[in-house]
């Protein structure tokens, strides 16, 4: 899978996406990452990619030129030559990402995303070139490219090969709940001991504390998960005697 960043600050992505898991896809040829300096699509002297809004107000906007060549250039002008390319806009007015949005995006080929910055972009790039706009939560950032990096996380991770299939199977989100409670050597650590069902070796019990442990910790802290999983539990059940 090939992931292709446009933001004007190509350096934030050295860090997080050179280490551990990523860096470890990267290695083995299973995802790709190319990341785009817009400004190398400036088309003055200065290298300008911001301007002034029309109509007034604080800050500044990102001009739609750069954008619009560089996607252009690296995916293709028209349509047909992006093919099924989504072009995603990180912008804090966009869609929440969520779990099942970034299984659906794991399977495409491509993605591109552009990181808005300043006071946003120009609102033709948000018409006219992306094909969705996305935010990771309900809160402002200086720009997209930290929220390119999550949603690059969170898609890599998914990918096949990129980490253990089972894995993902119990993750938070995936089932609906959030994880239940690990626990690893030792057994007893300052008095604080591992609860006993999983030393048991009983694999049907321990699956049984784990699903009733996930559903209290997401009673807990997300209560409105944990209502969408028993209504649907419950919907599944009544399928299931009929």
């Amino acid at each position: 899978m090939r992931f292709d960043v446009f933001t004007l600050f190509p350096q934030m992505f050295q860090g997080p996406l050179t280490e551990s898991i990523i860096k470890r896809a990267v290695e083995r040829g299973i995802i790709q990452i190319h990341i785009h300096n817009i400004r190398d699509w400036a088309t003055d002297k200065h290298k300008t990619t911001d301007d002034y809004p029309y109509g007034g107000g604080p800050g500044m906007v990102m001009k739609p030129e750069p954008i619009f060549l560089a996607v252009e250039e690296v995916l293709g002008k028209s349509p047909e030559e992006r093919g099924d390319t989504p072009i995603i806009l990180m912008s804090a007015s966009g869609r929440r990402f969520e779990q099942k949005l970034a299984e659906k995006l794991s399977q495409k080929k491509r993605l591109a995303l552009i990181c808005g910055h300043y006071e946003g972009v120009d609102e033709r790039v948000r018409e006219h070139l992306a094909t969705m706009e996305l935010s990771i939560g309900d809160y402002v950032l200086s720009g997209g490219e930290l929220p390119a990096m999550v949603v690059i996380d969170a898609v890599a991770r998914l990918v096949p090969g990129v980490i253990d299939e089972e894995s993902k199977k119990e993750e938070s989100f995936t089932s609906g709940l959030l994880e239940y409670p690990q626990y690893t050597r030792p057994a007893e650590f300052r008095d604080m001991k591992v609860p006993d069902i999983l030393l048991s070796g009983n694999h049907q019990a321990i699956a049984s504390w784990r699903l009733e442990q996930a559903l209290k910790r997401t009673q807990q802290v997300r209560p409105d998960l944990a209502a969408k999983w028993v209504q649907a539990h419950r919907a599944k059940q009544k399928e299931e005697d009929c």
